[in-house]
């Protein structure tokens, strides 16, 4: 086997998988708090879902293959598959999907290709497509921020839902759901309405859908965190950014009222979560330096190519895995030369 040393110095800080995880962890707690708050109890209950199957799932994968359960499920990566899959997932989702989307993720994704450090694909990422395509209605029904709600389920209610899929009698479905400002955007905009008048609907705020944006300033805060504590570095979250920004500014000045306003892309959706949370994802994602700002900056044109021109408003999720499949390419023709060697050959 050839092995290809790169520069020195080769000396770096130790980072343990379950320090690394556990900041990740609290940089997304203040996300995660801001969801609950303007979404209500079916976040919460999304999260718990999540992580107590995930961990379930990895637990018996690990028991199966005959290995140490307890040093694998203390990594906290399950824990923190959980909680991207869960934030990205509707608040009314019911119980079953949650399930099925932890089983897909930890089993088929993450497992079968021999566990942390071996998938060549996002798990989160790939469980939310899995369902996104599988069962589009459910997936996209989500419940209005509760400053827009007209009627708003108390606990017991949205257990009842999640879990047996009934409603109290004077309220239905389409009453308490809504579509995503991206949503929102894209049949409006695809009906030859202006953004001018697509503004006047009380859903918009500053920059993005209201409550959205606020809850993209909260991931951003956690991202920026990360970076400041190392966890990540700046170039995947800055090259996803410029990417999505450049092209939205590209098309918005030249037609703003067929196009929205850049940042309308970056606080509307999951862009900031995708930029700092997933994108950076270690194991799926680009290692050289060259490499992670093309990688980042071709999600962020891919998300808003998808997003404009392609089929489904918030395109995060398939950026990130048609851009995983690219990775170890890009990693190949990017790698640094050594100083001292000749050229590296390219077989």
């Amino acid at each position: 086997m050839e092995f290809h040393t790169t520069s020195s110095p080769h000396t770096k800080r130790i980072n343990r998988v379950d320090k690394v995880m556990l900041q990740v962890v609290l940089a997304l707690l203040p996300g995660i708090i801001a969801l609950i708050f303007y979404f209500g109890w079916g976040v919460l209950i999304n999260l718990i879902l999540a992580v107590i199957a995930a961990t379930a799932f990895e637990a018996l994968v690990i028991k199966l293959r005959k290995r140490p359960v307890t040093p694998v499920l203390l990594d906290l990566s399950a824990v923190v598959t959980a909680l991207l899959f869960a934030v990205a997932i509707p608040p009314l989702l019911p119980w079953w999907l949650v399930i099925l989307g932890m089983a897909f993720a930890i089993i088929m994704v993450k497992q079968m290709y021999g566990g942390l450090g071996y998938n060549p694909f996002n798990p989160a990422m790939a469980a939310y497509v899995l369902l996104l395509i599988s069962y589009p209605v459910e997936m996209t029904s989500w419940l209005p921020p509760f400053i827009l709600a007209e009627q708003q389920l108390n606990l017991s209610q949205i257990l009842a839902y999640k879990f047996t899929g009934a409603l109290p009698q004077t309220i239905t479905l389409d009453a308490i759901t809504m579509a995503t400002p991206l949503d929102q955007m894209r049949t409006n905009l695809d009906l030859n309405r202006m953004i001018s008048e697509i503004r006047q609907n009380p859903l918009w705020g500053d920059f993005g859908g209201l409550g959205w944006e606020w809850i993209g300033n909260w991931f951003l805060m956690g991202g920026i965190w990360m970076v400041y504590k190392r966890t990540i570095t700046w170039h995947i979250p800055l090259a996803f950014l410029s990417g999505l920004v450049g092209m939205a500014a590209i098309f918005w000045l030249f037609d703003a009222e067929s196009f929205p306003f850049p940042l309308f892309h970056v606080f509307s959706g999951g862009a900031i979560l995708g930029a700092f949370f997933i994108a950076t994802d270690p194991v799926t994602a680009c290692t050289t330096r060259t490499g992670q700002l093309i990688y980042g900056a071709s999600i962020g044109v891919l998300v808003y190519v998808i997003r404009t021109w392609g089929g489904y408003p918030d395109a995060v999720a398939f950026a990130v895995l048609l851009m995983n499949m690219a990775a170890p390419t890009i990693d190949y023709y990017t790698r640094p030369r050594t100083y001292g060697h000749g050229e590296v050959r390219r077989e």
